[in-house]
């Protein structure tokens, strides 16, 4: 715990004049008949996003620091995968994604804390953090395959990596189609693995932060009081709901985290992978952040959070639905088997894809 409080304290400045804040929210959940599916939602501002797939056999370049001379390694990728690529990164980097195998992996900004690994001249297993993306997805096919693999290969970043107008201090959450899922951290240059025990992560603190900060909230309830009696006087309900007095409603990671759970774990277990999607877009729609609410200021300049993106993967059918702002209301659903077979890379803006139109209105009520 004093731990932790230290490095809460320590984080505070430098969170304080980092300007832009970035706030991503992410869920799982398993349906009644076994379906896992993995919603999050994106909030990095300024940033292009582009939706690109790595076919199977793709050969990744995976580096260590330049400075330590070692030699680079080339390996060809086991699955197919689709992901979702930060473009204000030089050559991009996959922050969000899937695969042909049910691997699902969303990247979290995890401000403050990150300190990735050191790599040496006796290493011999190594993959940058702009890599780390596909890398993870194109080479495994299960949760326990990279947490196997991250126990000996040395994340890393340094001043060298074109990480573009924000540092690249992410943790990761991996699900796959199993139900199995671990958050990803490098605090103190040392890699931490948590089993996902809550289903949800958002930003700073660290996981075990979040955890320990559940228990402010023991008292939230899905079951209000009907009345109480105060004196001679029977004070009743004004409506439902009252249980949940006291969740927060700021965007703060911490707030967010405590809602999202809150919501994951006493919402009616979906059926199915339709009911399991819809619900997910429930919790999801409680942390969207609209332009303007959201505002730090970076210098002279006022900015604002908002929600680029949501991506709710299907890790048992290999589908995507997504929307990004203009759309939030009308997602697109992604069939990606087509797309994990095909042995050519393909690539669209998000804010590109072919979104739902309206319908002829008289068309939809005939008959």
């Amino acid at each position: 715990m004093k731990r932790i409080l230290a490095m809460a304290l320590a984080a505070v400045l430098p969170l304080q004049n980092a300007g832009l804040a970035i706030a991503c929210t992410a869920v799982n959940v398993v349906a009644a008949d076994k379906t896992v599916i993995a919603g999050r939602t994106m909030e990095w501002a300024f940033v292009k996003w582009t939706l690109k797939s790595i076919p199977k056999g793709t050969t990744l370049t995976l580096t260590a620091p330049a400075d330590l001379g070692l030699p680079e390694k080339k390996v060809a990728t086991l699955y197919s995968a689709v992901g979702i690529s930060a473009e204000v990164i030089p050559g991009g980097a996959i922050i969000e994604g899937q695969n042909a195998a049910g691997l699902g992996m969303s990247g979290n900004f995890l401000p403050g804390f990150t300190t990735y690994q050191t790599v040496t001249k006796a290493d011999t297993a190594y993959v940058s953090i702009l890599g780390f993306g596909a890398w993870a997805l194109g080479m495994h096919g299960t949760v326990a395959e990279v947490r196997a693999a991250l126990e000996k290969t040395k994340v890393w970043a340094d001043a060298s990596l074109p990480s573009g107008p924000t540092p690249p201090t992410i943790h990761m959450v991996f699900t796959d189609r199993s139900g199995a899922s671990i958050i990803v951290e490098y605090v103190g240059g040392q890699l931490q693995i948590h089993d996902n025990v809550a289903s949800v992560l958002t930003n700073s603190p660290p996981y075990d932060w979040h955890l320990l900060n559940l228990r402010n909230y023991l008292n939230l309830s899905t079951m209000g009081v009907g009345d109480r009696r105060f004196g001679t006087a029977n004070v009743t309900a004004i409506g439902q709901g009252g249980g949940a007095t006291g969740l927060p409603g700021d965007f703060t990671p911490p707030s967010r985290f405590v809602r999202a759970a809150f919501m994951r774990h006493y919402m009616a277990q979906p059926k199915d992978a339709a009911d399991a999607v819809t619900s997910i877009g429930h919790i999801l729609n409680t942390v969207d952040i609209p332009l303007g609410v959201a505002q730090s200021r970076d210098g002279n300049a006022v900015v604002s959070d908002y929600t680029q993106w949501v991506a709710i993967k299907d890790l048992t059918h290999n589908k995507l639905t997504i929307s990004d702002y203009a759309h939030r209301t009308t997602f697109i659903t992604l069939d990606l088997d087509t797309i994990f077979a095909q042995d050519k890379p393909s690539a669209r803006l998000v804010t590109d894809l072919p979104f739902p139109a309206a319908v002829d209105g008289t068309a939809a009520l005939k008959n």
